[in-house]
């Protein structure tokens, strides 16, 4: 991400609680609490639609300068919770950072392009764990299988990392695998006459039903 973080209203949370929080929530904003460097938790709400939209422009692992009351914090966007059903942003926990500090994210990896026909790509892992700078965290990781063959493997040590990022996740880490597609089975000459005969069966039953 950019080497400025956007900007985030906060303000402090008297209320806790389930109650508390639905307020919030009826009022726009997100309810959150922010923890980190040994600094005692405390309970946020930000404003939903500009969260919301910085979460789309950044990613999950955005970092913002809350402004807490007149107060400028640093912090990583640690935990979003989603309503399941009606997609509204619930909660948030956010982490102290400082300018310059490494923090250890999980980041999305996306797969793009083409194998060659007759092949079925899996992905086996999402994301890749990586350690970088707090304000030049990937937003993702891209992986070709453009053009890709029966039997390759892409692996967290093949993926492409930009320079200041480390690669935390093991590096024998299976990525991205792709297979010979199975070719679907045809129907053997015996099944081919099961079928008929039964079609002929069925076909005749109903003579009999008119007779009676």
């Amino acid at each position: 991400m950019a080497a400025s973080a956007p900007k985030l209203s906060a303000t402090l949370r008297e209320e806790k609680g389930k109650g508390a929080a639905r307020r919030a929530r009826r009022a726009g904003n997100v309810p959150a609490v922010l923890y980190g460097h040994g600094e005692k938790p405390r309970h946020l709400a930000v404003a939903a639609l500009d969260f919301a939209a910085i979460l789309r422009k950044n990613g999950t692992n955005a970092v913002v300068d809350l402004d807490i009351d007149g107060e400028s914090q640093l912090a990583l966007t640690w935990q979003v919770d989603v309503h399941p059903i009606k997609s509204y942003l619930e909660h948030a926990d956010f982490l102290i950072v400082r300018r310059g500090e490494k923090v250890t994210v999980d980041v999305l990896v996306v797969v793009e392009g083409d194998a060659q026909g007759g092949t079925v790509v899996t992905q086996d892992a999402n994301t890749l764990q990586v350690e970088a700078d707090a304000l030049s965290i990937p937003e993702q990781f891209t992986v070709s299988v453009e053009g890709a063959t029966p039997g390759t493997s892409i692996h967290a040590s093949d993926v492409g990392l930009p320079a200041g990022v480390t690669l935390v996740s093991p590096e024998d880490t299976l990525v991205v695998a792709v297979h010979e597609a199975k070719a679907a089975a045809e129907p053997t000459d015996e099944a081919e006459g099961g079928a008929a005969a039964e079609g002929g069966e069925a076909a005749e039953a109903p003579a009999e039903d008119a007779g009676e």
